[in-house]
């Protein structure tokens, strides 16, 4: 029996990003593999309720003790945001989703969970000001994996060309993350998912994209795609596996050449540790939208997982009310 959830490519896109976060965050931000080795064996890998003791005496941060299994992480949070933002508007306003960050994740706001460096200091400098006094590049000069949390649904609405979408992520991710790395780094995230929508190969959408990523991310994904097996460990290694896109953004790119379906792809990422939900946003949205298109005996999103994410209503009424 076929349990795996068939979608519009662009709103395959959108839930396999929410969806992939919120199976990551229970390990999330956990940098020891052994120990994660040891969790699968006996608690699995996806969907776990975090707990502390999963990180006790081990390399790792524990960030979300006050949530809850199928709850997303900020990534996700930031996501859904951006996704709730376009179902209201109708297209990207900066200084209505300015207010609409500032009023969600600061004081006073409905946002609980861990605030990132990027959301900080974003935080400070938009808090101070009146809406019609923000800046057009409110973020921080930091390159974390906040930089490609909304890119999904930026590539996922997007009408006109690849030149106006490059644009476009720009100045959403100025917002948060005032960064010429982050800002590459989400410009070739984001090109490789469009080139999957336009229905082209995955290894052409990897590579094709890549004039977008600057000499310095370019260098470093074509030496992740040189393998010729999906050993995501041995990248994971090579590249590193905390929070910054240089980091991040090769392994993403190493899993979607050579993971052959969502759900493989996502427990590797989780297999690997460490800022797993920040790679798992890009992941979840290039390979949901890429084995959507398939031949059936590709899989999609698992129905299992999809029922598993507590946000499932919120993030469906906001792709239907834009017809995703």
């Amino acid at each position: 029996m076929n349990l795996n959830i068939k979608l519009d490519p662009r709103a395959a896109a959108v839930m396999g990003a929410l969806i992939a976060d919120s199976a990551s965050l229970g390990l999330h931000w956990l940098y020891d593999s052994g120990r994660i080795a040891q969790i699968e064996k006996t608690k699995g890998l996806t969907f776990l309720q975090p707990d502390a003791r999963d990180y006790a005496d081990v390399s790792g941060y524990f960030a979300h003790g006050g949530k809850a299994a199928g709850d997303s992480s900020g990534y996700g949070e930031l996501c859904l945001l951006m996704l709730r933002h376009f179902a209201q508007h109708g297209k990207f306003d900066r200084a209505a989703y300015q207010t609409e960050y500032r009023d969600y994740l600061g004081p006073g706001g409905a946002y609980v969970g861990y605030v990132d460096s990027p959301a900080r200091q974003t935080l400070q400098t938009l808090l101070a000001l009146k809406p019609e006094e923000f800046p057009e590049y409110s973020g921080a000069d930091d390159d974390q994996f906040a930089a490609l949390a909304t890119i999904p649904v930026v590539v996922a609405t997007h009408a006109g060309s690849q030149q106006t979408l490059m644009i476009q992520i720009e100045r959403v991710v100025r917002m948060t993350n005032h960064n010429d790395t982050a800002v590459a780094a989400a410009q070739y995230a984001g090109c490789v998912l469009l080139n999957v929508l336009h229905g082209k190969p995955i290894v052409e959408a990897l590579v094709g994209a890549l004039p977008s990523a600057g000499e310095k991310l370019a260098l470093l994904v074509e030496e992740a795609l040189q393998t010729c097996i999906l050993n995501s460990a041995a990248v994971a290694k090579r590249f590193g596996t905390a929070c910054h896109v240089l980091e991040g953004m090769p392994v993403i790119a190493h899993i979607v050449r050579y993971a052959p379906d969502y759900r493989t792809a996502i427990e590797e990422n989780i297999r690997i540790g460490g800022d797993s939900c920040g790679r798992a946003i890009m992941l979840g949205a290039i390979m949901a939208a890429h084995t959507v298109q398939q031949d059936q005996s590709f899989a999609s999103i698992p129905l299992e997982w999809v029922a598993r994410y507590r946000n499932l209503t919120a993030a469906a009424d906001a792709c239907s009310a834009m017809r995703l």
